[in-house]
């Protein structure tokens, strides 16, 4: 029996199920050594006193608390839920479990109050999820404390972070290629907020591709990630005597917008002019047409932060890896027509 006021043990699971008490610690700790009938008793046990581990005290007994925190860098952090997935299979699998911060407003004293927050919880490492560089005196406070990998676009400027992020300047290459194999040389691209560094990458593949081929000067419009500046864009276009073949829209809901305004003037996709996005969000392949766009694994970005975060934690590694996007090709594009 439990003694009144106080909250069951791990001794008390012990002697309610008939184990030693290394047999419970083994349970918990997921090992694979204990017989299933006995697990079966221990977990019962367990269910029976309502006992609840006490991490706090593992960590003290251990050093180790099995956690890793993630910082939210940024309000503009598009599909996080994507790779905030990839980050809990990975952190999962590994045996660990993360505690998420959020860090908003770029200034230093907030970062260090919130690397405090998860030290304070014993993080053996952090990862962060940003939507810009990252001040190289931040990141020189940070890994001088802790294990750091940060998932961003841009160069690191520490050569002790981890790093993993998305090759946007093969991206915008990836749609300069497929559209100069379909015949067409006429391209515009709708950019997006070029304070950014995806748009700015984005841009310079496109632009070096094409000029690579011969074609100077390549035009880019200056827009900013939304649908509303992707119709806008495109009616300037439109107001043109000449227009082009195909249009490469920075991300899927520009080109959305761009669809729009293209519709209003009875102008047919791709018959007119073919259409690119970028991201392959969720429902392109439903719109009329079904969007050609690039996608981007986002899941995967997420799961790789983890796998270079626990490489630097356990051989001091800091890995640096740039995941290729690929091109989904679907109706809204075609080659040229030779008329």
């Amino acid at each position: 029996m439990v003694s009144p006021g106080r909250p069951p043990s791990m001794v008390d699971v012990a002697r309610l199920a008939g184990v030693a008490h290394v047999t419970v610690s083994r349970v918990l700790n997921g090992e694979s050594s204990v017989r299933p009938a006995t697990r079966d008793r221990i977990l019962d046990a367990i269910a029976e006193l309502g006992y609840q581990r006490n991490d706090m005290a593992r960590v003290l007994k251990s050093g180790r608390s099995g956690m890793l925190g993630v910082i939210l860098a940024g309000a503009e952090l598009f599909e996080l839920p994507r790779v905030l997935l990839g980050l809990e299979q990975a952190v999962t699998e590994a045996g660990y479990w993360m505690s998420v911060a959020s860090w908003q407003d770029g200034r230093p004293e907030h970062l260090d109050a919130t690397i405090d927050r998860l030290l304070g919880q014993a993080a053996e490492g952090i990862t962060i999820i940003a939507d810009r560089p990252l001040a190289l005196e931040g990141l020189q406070r940070m890994v001088a404390r802790v294990p750091v990998s940060v998932v961003m676009s841009g160069e690191v400027p520490n050569a002790r972070v981890g790093s993993v992020e998305l090759d946007q300047d093969l991206g915008g290459r990836i749609v300069a290629r497929h559209l100069l194999a379909l015949g067409h040389r006429e391209i515009v691209h709708l950019g997006g907020r070029m304070g950014t560094y995806d748009a700015r990458a984005r841009a310079a593949g496109w632009a070096s591709e094409l000029e690579d081929f011969g074609i100077r000067d390549p035009e880019v419009l200056i827009g900013d990630f939304t649908a509303a500046s992707g119709y806008q864009l495109t009616n300037q276009v439109l107001a043109r005597r000449s227009l082009p073949s195909a249009i490469f829209a920075g991300n899927d809901l520009m080109a959305i917008g761009a669809l729009a305004a293209l519709s209003e003037r009875g102008l047919t996709v791709p018959g007119d002019i073919s259409l690119v996005g970028f991201d392959d969000s969720p429902g392109t392949d439903f719109l009329v047409p079904a969007l050609t766009t690039v996608r981007q694994d986002f899941v995967e970005l997420g799961r790789r932060s983890i796998e270079v975060l626990l490489e630097l934690m356990n051989e001091g590694l800091p890995a640096h890896h740039l995941l290729a996007p690929t091109l989904v090709e679907r109706s809204s594009t075609r080659a040229v027509s030779a008329a």
